[in-house]
């Protein structure tokens, strides 16, 4: 088999897709956990080239998540479009809870979120996951995944539940009824609920996040139901297959082009000689769905095609603002960048925290490519810093200069190695490419780092090799993926320039 469309339709950490048509354009959500800006927006109005048109919040008071523990945060955003304003729903998992979001314009502004209150008002629907939906008497439904995240009962799982919910004053009109909950497969979660040509489809993700993950359908008369199960149950899953594309699920479903019907949808690209090491955590990916004559719809196994490689050359200016690709960890990417001290420089201010803590000073861009190669042109002088690769506290690497010695360091769920250098002048280029592991044969690792640094028009020196299977998202068991950002950790450390090149071959 084969396929026109492009496969990931958004490469690097970007998991948990929701996908809304408004006239002639689609607009997609997806997750963001402890990064910010928050719940990235991408626009497309020929389902095949994806803009970013924005985010759904900037701060972290929007989703309370500035003291969030790591794999919490923003999880599972559901985008709707209903009389002219489009809607957005969320679990923010350890911070401010179930949060409903909307706007006029999903470029923005959004709304600062309102919590979704259980019946009896003490506190939010306690679950993960929501979906929103309308039926024709106007009753609102909010459809989740029952995971408790707080109290005595943190960590029971109650399956696919679901309130009516009073959307003016943001609180559930009931108890949660419990609806159909999959086939026996573990984490009900993802549920969404369509109407289509009279009856109503609740689809959901079962099997866990990982090679276990699938998509399963059922439906009904009522959106309440009671919900039959599809015969052809899992609609999609690779587990047990060779595809190149593994832990799909976590699908919504949309009308594209000429009336096609899609899913879009979760995976992962792992590599290795066991295909068990995924580089850049789950991406968004896209696959058929066709509508039987039974009532019933199959979702075609999901084919890769991965877009041409790109060059992003960045070049740092006090009169423009930085895109909307950059990220910041648990605050504000305007708190962390300063282009103003030092025009045509990007400038970050060291506040002695490291990669090692929850707040660093660190301004990043997702890891687009399985090969990929970055280099930064920096000013270390007055301070200490350089350029990681970040899954999170535990799991990174870098390149670090300052005092006129380089370090490469890698960190692995607490174990540290070190590689030293030395250079002249104040400025230096650091480089981190990731390479896919050469050689004949079967190879264990999806890739290795290579880091080191080289004098302007100096000849580049490798410090260190990192296997790159210590920073994939079954090592660090992490919901996000491969994030490459300078920092600094004392002092004044500024860039001059940011140069990625990448490509999937």
């Amino acid at each position: 088999m084969s396929t026109t469309l492009y496969n990931p339709v958004l490469n690097g950490f970007h998991p948990d897709p929701s996908v809304v048509k408004v006239g002639e354009e689609w607009f997609l959500a997806t997750s963001s956990f402890e990064y910010l800006p928050g719940i990235p927006i991408h626009r497309s109005r020929d389902f095949e080239n994806w803009e970013l048109l924005g985010h759904v919040g900037a701060t972290p008071e929007v989703f309370g998540i500035a003291d969030v523990p790591t794999a919490g945060g923003v999880w599972a955003p559901t985008i709707r479009h209903h009389d002219g304003v489009f809607h957005l729903v969320i679990t923010v998992a350890m911070g401010r809870g179930m949060l409903h979001f909307t706007a006029t314009d999903a470029a923005g502004p959004w709304s600062e979120g309102d919590l979704l209150l259980s019946a009896d008002g003490a506190g939010s629907v306690n679950g993960i996951d929501p979906d929103i939906a309308w039926d024709a008497d106007g009753n609102v439904y909010v459809t989740y995944s029952g995971l408790i995240l707080s109290g005595p009962e943190l960590g029971t799982h109650l399956g696919i539940l679901q309130v009516k919910v009073d959307l003016e004053n943001h609180i559930a009109l009931e108890e949660p009824r419990s609806l159909w909950s999959g086939t026996g497969g573990q984490f009900p979660e993802a549920p969404h609920l369509y109407e289509v040509d009279g009856t109503w489809y609740l689809m959901i993700a079962e099997g866990g996040t990982e090679r276990g993950h699938s998509i399963s359908i059922a439906r009904s008369s009522s959106p309440e139901g009671p919900f039959d199960t599809a015969p052809q149950n899992p609609l999609v899953s690779a587990r047990s297959t060779i595809r190149p594309v593994q832990n799909t699920g976590h699908g919504d479903l949309v009308i594209g082009p000429d009336g096609e019907w899609f899913c879009i949808l979760l995976g992962v690209r792992p590599r290795s000689m066991t295909r068990a090491f995924s580089a850049l955590g789950r991406e968004t990916f896209v696959t058929p769905v066709h509508w039987h004559d039974n009532g019933w719809p199959t979702i075609d196994p999901v084919l890769l095609n991965p877009r041409p490689g790109t060059r992003v050359d960045v070049k740092f200016s006090p009169d423009e603002e930085l895109d909307g690709e950059w990220l910041a960890i648990r605050r504000p990417t305007a708190a962390v960048a300063d282009l103003a001290s030092r025009p045509g420089w990007l400038t970050l201010h060291g506040d002695g925290s490291t990669l090692d803590d929850s707040h660093p000073v660190f301004l990043g861009r997702r890891q687009e490519h399985l090969t990929n190669a970055v280099t930064v042109r920096a000013d270390a002088s007055s301070g200490v810093g350089g350029l990681a690769v970040r899954y999170d506290e535990r799991f990174h690497v870098e390149i670090e200069a300052g005092s006129g010695t380089v370090t490469a360091r890698a960190v692995i769920g607490g174990l540290r190695q070190e590689w030293t250098g030395t250079y002249a002048g104040e400025v230096i280029d650091l480089f981190i490419d990731s390479v896919q592991a050469g050689g004949e044969g079967f190879t264990r690792t999806s890739d290795f780092f290579h880091l080191g640094f080289a004098e302007p028009d100096g000849e580049r020196l490798e410090l260190a090799q990192v296997d790159g299977r210590f920073l994939s998202s079954e090592t660090t068991e992490s919901f996000t993926g491969r994030v490459i950002g300078a920092y600094a950790v004392t002092g004044h450390v500024s860039f001059q320039s940011w140069i990625a090149e990448g490509d999937d071959e």
